[in-house]
């Protein structure tokens, strides 16, 4: 995720993945603890994992090791976190999904198809005088693909913020139902 010519304050952001019951006010609860520590939330995806009931946040947190640490920790106290992990320096996949609307027509708009086509986009809404496009990927991409755009003039954007996943596939287990299974291992 960080580059040489990226600032400093992109080492400090730190990738955390929760998998936590899917209850009213367990994200409050948690940026809320996240908050309290003085930290920012850079990036933050919840959706629904493949067991009923569960979910799984990503947070990027402006923080650093010890720092997270602590947090971590600390989430692993909240009743609903079932599994806490920091990805930062784990082996895993990212993924964001950025939306982006140009306000384009005519010869102007064939040179964005094109360059949209070139860096790995997709057109995925078109009239006579604007596109909306997208592209997925890790956040250097999204980053890549928003610099040739911003010629063209960009409307709107929106981003997912970042899904993450350990590219570990631990060993089956048998999971007791309701098991708090506290801090992964890394």
């Amino acid at each position: 995720m960080n580059t040489p010519d990226q600032p400093d304050s992109v080492s400090r952001l730190r990738i955390l993945t929760a998998v936590v019951e899917d209850h009213p006010g367990v994200l409050s609860r948690v940026a809320g603890m996240i908050r309290r520590r003085g930290f920012n939330i850079q990036g933050l995806s919840v959706g629904p994992t493949d067991r009923p009931g569960r979910s799984r946040m990503t947070l990027t947190v402006d923080a650093g090791h010890a720092e997270v640490d602590q947090v971590q920790k600390q989430l692993d106290h909240l009743i609903e976190v079932i599994e806490i992990e920091d990805l930062t320096e784990a082996p895993r996949l990212n993924r964001e999904l950025a939306l982006v609307k140009l306000a384009v027509s005519g010869p102007r708009r064939d040179r964005v198809v094109a360059e949209v086509d070139r860096v790995g986009g997709r057109v995925v809404d078109a009239s006579p005088d604007g596109v909306i496009v997208e592209v997925s990927g890790e956040f250097d991409r999204i980053e890549r693909f928003l610099e040739a755009l911003r010629p063209y003039g960009i409307v709107e954007l929106a981003r997912s913020g970042p899904v993450a996943m350990s590219k570990h596939v631990p060993a089956p287990v048998a999971e007791v139902a309701g098991q708090h299974t506290g801090v992964s291992a890394s």
